[in-house]
């Protein structure tokens, strides 16, 4: 049974985390209508590994994946989005996304804060076979969304079909070789 101090510093977390629907992403709707906010994201990318589970390598855990899909981006709330075809510093990134674990993932029960932090930082080290499928996903789903959007970023940003292939291309391929084999698909009809 929960105490009531550590079901308010859940409910704390859970308040803090609805933030992260005011962190407006580069990437637009499949409609074009407007840009996808952090938290849609999450939630994508969370659906994505519950439907497309069967890509992964065997030993993959699809719930650990989902677990982190759904905490990965948590930090923007501090960090802000870093967006794959902008000009982010990566060394000053990490330290403002480490900065904003520390302090979201704090105000959870010590437990649970250890457990959460623990399965953000796996996915950001991408090692485990559960995290390199997770960073697939988190590739993979913009190149869809871009290709469905007409472009979208890659448009916006003149990126270019060899760009694609080197910016997104390893980190799907590492966590799999199907999705990177359709991503390349699509990619080949987008830029035809």
């Amino acid at each position: 049974m929960i105490d009531e101090t550590e079901l308010e510093a859940q409910i704390r977390f859970l308040r803090e985390a609805d933030r992260l629907k005011g962190i407006v992403r580069a990437s637009p709707l499949i409609d074009g209508s407007r840009r996808e906010n952090s938290a849609e994201h999450s939630w994508h990318l969370a659906l994505y590994a519950l439907v497309l589970g069967g890509c992964a390598d065997p030993q993959v855990n699809i719930d650990r994946v989902i677990r982190m899909l759904l905490l990965h981006d948590i930090v923007e709330i501090d960090a802000g989005d870093a967006p794959i075809h902008g000009a982010v510093d990566p060394k000053r990134q990490e330290e403002l996304e480490a900065a904003a674990a520390d302090r979201i993932f704090g105000l959870l029960p010590g437990p649970q804060a250890a457990e959460f932090r623990a399965l953000w930082r796996e996915f950001e080290e991408g090692a485990s076979p559960d995290a390199r499928f997770a960073k697939s996903l988190d590739r993979f789903q913009p190149l869809v969304q871009n290709v469905a959007a007409g472009g979208g970023t890659w448009r916006d940003g003149n990126v270019s079909r060899e760009q694609v292939h080197v910016r997104y291309g390893p980190q799907i391929e590492a966590g799999s070789r199907t999705l990177w084999d359709h991503a390349k698909r699509l990619v080949a009809r987008h830029f035809g």
